[in-house]
């Protein structure tokens, strides 16, 4: 934890909405997850390995891939030459982006919850059996048992749109309960296929909170706040991105070290990502954390060091934030528990920037973001051109040429034209604005 006279410094300068970049005193370089975590995660392996025939049943975006759910690691050198984010390394996008029909990094966390939570109900009215084909999930015995249960959840967007998406598929009544900062086009999407949208004038946690008050005896609530299944299904990232870089030549060691950039709102996809990293590259990995200059929930939690829930609101904060996806303004607990001795810090974003940040990805790179996946962009020169990423970089003896960085964007493919062109209009105008 910060001494007092910098966790005051920090509270100013998240107060003014001042970009920061806050390093975590309380790193533990080496530590690895517990035990109980990696068997969670291997867990969670297991079952999207064996529900990939299910999958690739449901969802014709899974054909090509078997029903595996991954994501492409796009080579960003162009992008690290242009001169608003330079800093030296290997630049890579992880483009979480593209993953098939949840067209979100949540795909992973929420596909995994529903698939656990099927299995279950299945396996307890004889459905099936441990070593059943989980193609039976989709079968008319399970499509009729799933139709007596709801599963409940609360969103800014994407969580509810990969859990209402795959819900839906299987035959479970499905409510999803998403914020005003939900985008538009999220909540038409979900209507379209038959799921029951709940929209709150508050914001996040007025969502998550009232779906979690409406549960019944026969639902599900997946608590985005505080799931261990979905942190874990979010975490099975890492052994995919292992084997992606092994693919390009990156090989991660105490010379070549890997820098993770990751998007953060609740904390749920990230910190389960940081947690799958640390215990397959150990002190050879550093993860940052991307905010909101709105929104900064867990920076917040993290440097005040509160083990109960700390809101932005108690510091007068509005989180008022175009990254949708990002607009939560309390951390999830879980996800702080697990990451507050493997972070390595948090930097936040101004809505400007994001915009920016989304015009030069698609003008180097040729692809388009939705705001809150650009917000890791600029993580690498936080660390080259601040005296406070400087002295983190001497102090872990990184080299910045011989790193590796991952930014990790977390969604935009399913983004509807009109919703792009105004995108695109946005970063345009803020491009022109920076020069």
């Amino acid at each position: 934890m910060t001494n007092s006279e910098d966790y005051s410094q920090i509270i100013d300068r998240l107060r003014t909405k001042k970009r920061s970049l806050w390093l975590n005193e309380q790193l533990l370089p080496d530590i690895r997850p517990e035990p109980s975590v990696l068997a969670g995660i291997a867990d969670a392996g297991a079952r999207f390995k064996r529900c990939e025939p299910l999958l690739a049943a449901l969802f014709n975006e899974l054909g090509p891939t078997d029903g595996r759910i991954e994501s492409p690691l796009t080579e960003a050198g162009k992008l690290a030459a242009c001169s608003s984010v330079t800093a030296p390394g290997a630049w890579f996008i992880k483009r979480d982006d593209l993953l098939p029909v949840a067209g979100s990094i949540k795909a992973r966390g929420g596909f995994h919850e529903v698939l656990a939570y099927a299995e279950k109900l299945a396996l307890d009215h004889g459905i099936i059996n441990p070593a059943s084909d989980r193609r039976c999930l989709a079968g008319k015995a399970a499509r009729e048992l799933f139709s007596t249960h709801k599963i409940l959840v609360g969103s800014t967007g994407n969580l509810g749109l990969a859990i209402g998406t795959l819900s839906a598929a299987l035959g479970f009544n499905s409510e999803v309960h998403m914020s005003s900062d939900a985008k538009q086009w999220k909540k038409d999407r979900l209507l379209a296929r038959g799921v029951a949208v709940v929209e709150h004038q508050g914001d996040y946690s007025v969502a998550v909170a009232t779906a979690r008050s409406l549960m019944k005896d026969s639902d599900y609530f997946i608590d985005d706040e505080a799931s261990a299944l979905l942190f874990y299904g979010y975490a099975t990232a890492a052994l995919e991105l292992k084997m992606q870089l092994h693919a390009v030549g990156r090989k991660v060691d105490s010379q070549t070290p890997l820098v993770a950039y990751l998007p953060c709102g609740v904390g749920g996809a990230p910190g389960g990502i940081t947690v799958g990293l640390k215990a397959i590259f150990g002190p050879d990995v550093h993860c940052f954390f991307a905010e909101p200059v709105a929104s900064p929930s867990m920076l917040l939690q993290l440097c005040s060091g509160q083990t109960g829930p700390f809101s932005v609101a108690e510091i007068g904060l509005d989180n008022k934030t175009e990254a949708d996806g990002l607009a939560v303004g309390q951390a999830s607990l879980l996800a702080a528990r697990h990451i507050q001795e493997m972070l390595a810090g948090v930097f936040t974003v101004s809505d400007d920037e994001l915009y920016e940040n989304m015009g030069l990805v698609e003008k180097y790179l040729g692809f388009l973001l939705e705001p809150s996946a650009a917000a890791g962009l600029r993580g690498p020169m936080w660390l080259n051109e601040t005296e406070g990423g400087r002295e983190y970089l001497k102090r872990h003896q990184i080299v910045p040429d011989h790193a590796t960085h991952v930014i990790w964007a977390t969604g935009g493919s399913l983004v509807p034209e009109l919703q792009r062109v105004y995108y695109r209009n946005m970063a345009e105008k803020q491009i022109v604005r920076s020069r």
